[in-house]
């Protein structure tokens, strides 16, 4: 559902800002304007990054190989990252950069009824594709806040799109607001302001999107509700009697990674383990289908040894209290 979604608001997203790319640089020919200038280089660098999350959609759904035993899913987030490099570099500092000479160095503005119809068309355009992302990421988020899905969404197609559509309309009004003072009192240092706001803006959306998409590569564990989801699936009470520790992590945005250590009844056989952890595998796989690789490792659960707390001479980060 996710992938479906973010292709839809990914393709919706590239045709507009293909046409508004067009419109802004054919209207920055007509006035001069460094708003429409930065503007277009703002669509021309939401275009790419669009065409770089759909590749790596695609090289993300390759199937797992003996060099990559647990899949490609997280080229994803590669390219996810990828995306707010681009946007930080060819969108952001460029702007930046045009906002400071135009400051410097200001201008007449030409034609300015140009660049107020293109950005009133790119307003219009943008929005359509703002309302698409806007209603998948409805869909996905259920009832998360906003901030929040942002932050913890495991596909960063959707937050992607929605975070750049949301700049590039608070960019088109900057950008509207710059072109019209500088009609109105005839000094093109609003248009230079204009610009700088832009890019500022552009920066900040990349840093935030850089920031999310690290912690993706680093590796995110499963939601809460799915952690416990996992945990109530695995333990049936006769064979499997608790979880003594469980470690998830996203091998994807659809894939899931399950390891865990299980307690289980000190009389029981290795058949009966074996056909126990089948079971449980089966019924985490039923309340979590994205969890794709499961490794379940049986042991003698101590109460005695729990109490006591895990070994001083573990590892940070290890196994914790497990007991036999």
């Amino acid at each position: 559902m996710s992938t479906e979604g973010g292709t839809r608001a990914l393709v919706a997203a590239l045709s507009a800002n293909l046409a508004i790319a067009l419109g802004k640089f054919t209207a920055f020919a007509f006035t001069g304007s460094s708003s429409m200038l930065a503007e277009g280089v703002h669509s021309v660098a939401d275009s790419g990054n669009q065409v770089l999350l759909l590749i790596g959609g695609r090289r993300a759904a390759r199937v797992a190989d003996e060099e990559h035993p647990f899949g490609y899913g997280r080229e994803r987030y590669v390219y996810g990252f990828l995306v707010a490099i681009v946007l930080f570099s060819v969108g952001g500092l460029f702007a930046v950069y045009e906002g400071y000479q135009k400051i410097r160095h200001p201008h007449e503005l030409r034609g300015w009824a140009w660049a107020v119809g293109v950005l009133v068309f790119a307003i219009v355009m943008e929005g359509l594709s703002f309302r698409t992302a806007y209603r998948e990421a409805g869909r996905a988020k259920g009832t998360a806040g906003w901030v929040a899905y942002v932050r913890r969404a495991k596909a960063p197609e959707l937050p992607v799109v929605l975070l750049e559509d949301t700049g590039a309309l608070i960019g088109l009004v900057l950008a509207l607001t710059g072109v019209g003072l500088t009609v109105l009192t005839g000094d093109g240092v609003w248009d230079g302001l204009g610009t700088l706001t832009i890019g500022l803006l552009l920066v900040l959306i990349a840093v935030v999107l850089a920031l999310e998409t690290k912690s993706l590569l680093i590796g995110e564990s499963a939601d809460r509700s799915v952690v416990a989801a996992v945990r109530a699936a695995l333990v049936d009470g006769r064979s499997l009697t608790r979880v003594i520790h469980l470690r998830t992590l996203h091998l994807g945005p659809e894939e899931l990674l399950v390891a865990a250590k299980v307690g289980v009844r000190a009389e029981a056989t290795a058949t009966q383990l074996a056909v126990a952890i089948d079971a449980a595998e089966a019924r985490v796989r039923a309340a979590v289908p994205i969890a794709r690789a499961i490794y379940l490792e049986p042991d003698v659960f101590s109460a005695e040894q729990a109490a006591a707390g895990p070994d001083p001479a573990a590892t940070p980060g290890g196994p914790g209290p497990a007991g036999h």
